[in-house]
């Protein structure tokens, strides 16, 4: 069965910093391009960023310079370290796992991120 858990949500003031796990279970995680996406209140589901199996990375505009993707194969973990975080930033953010050159996808449950100005 597979299983991707995020933790490491919650509540932070503007210019704070907070870092995201998606520890996964079920998968060949060295497989998977991994990626961090997130729904706004309007429930518009952006990527914010992604990550190859190799290291290679992907980032929205918005988040640019301000957050760091990074996987580490051996826990079969994924982060998201959120830095001078803004209250647009607030969202659900959501883990997803998508098998390199294959359609196969997989979700996890969501973490709150909200962000006070």
């Amino acid at each position: 069965q597979v299983q991707l858990v995020e933790s490491g949500g919650g509540l932070e003031h503007a210019g704070g910093s907070l870092r995201l796990s998606c520890t996964t279970s079920g998968i060949v995680f060295s497989e998977y391009t991994m990626g961090w996406y997130r729904q706004t209140p309007e429930n518009q589901r952006e990527l914010v960023a992604s990550i190859g199996g190799g290291g290679g990375t992907n980032y929205a505009a918005s988040v640019k310079g301000r957050f760091t993707i990074s996987r580490d194969n051996a826990r079969n973990t994924v982060y998201l370290q959120m830095d001078n975080l803004k209250p647009e930033d607030t969202a659900v953010y959501f883990c997803k796992a998508r098998k390199t050159w294959d359609t196969l996808t997989y979700w996890g449950q969501g973490t709150q991120v909200t962000v006070s100005s």
